[in-house]
């Protein structure tokens, strides 16, 4: 199966990803990363409200191979989380950049943050150089 790396989208090196629209970022993990850790079984993420620091962990995620921290490409507030995929994480496997994102979050200074973030070809060289 080819895996898919919108390039609306940047990611970091951790394999989560950003949309951002205007000063709001839908963030979610990867298409790579789903597949790397098998059927996802626990999600944990912030409250709404809480602060999300670039460099710091926001969550993590829980497969039955592994449990991964999640860290924010972009710094800022979380506005709104996925609570369909709390309850249910297997599903963001479905749809990883629609209907199964993780976060929203009010971003402080989109331009800046997005300098740390790889574009899609740049992930997509760096994911199927690992394979």
């Amino acid at each position: 199966m080819e895996l898919e790396y919108p390039d609306d989208l940047r990611y970091l090196d951790t394999h989560e990803y950003v949309r951002l629209d205007g000063e709001i970022a839908t963030i979610g993990i990867s298409a790579y990363a789903i597949e790397q850790l098998g059927d996802l079984v626990f999600l944990d993420l912030p409250e709404i409200g809480d602060p999300v620091e670039v460099g710091e962990t926001f969550g993590r995620v829980e497969s039955v191979k592994a449990v991964e921290d999640l860290y924010p490409p972009v710094s800022g507030t979380v506005i709104e989380r996925n609570e369909a995929m709390i309850d249910s994480p297997e599903h963001i496997a479905d749809d990883p950049y629609g209907e199964g994102w993780l976060l929203k979050i009010r971003v402080v200074n989109p331009d800046a943050e997005l300098d740390e973030t790889l574009t899609a070809d740049e992930y997509r060289a760096q994911v199927e150089g690992d394979t």
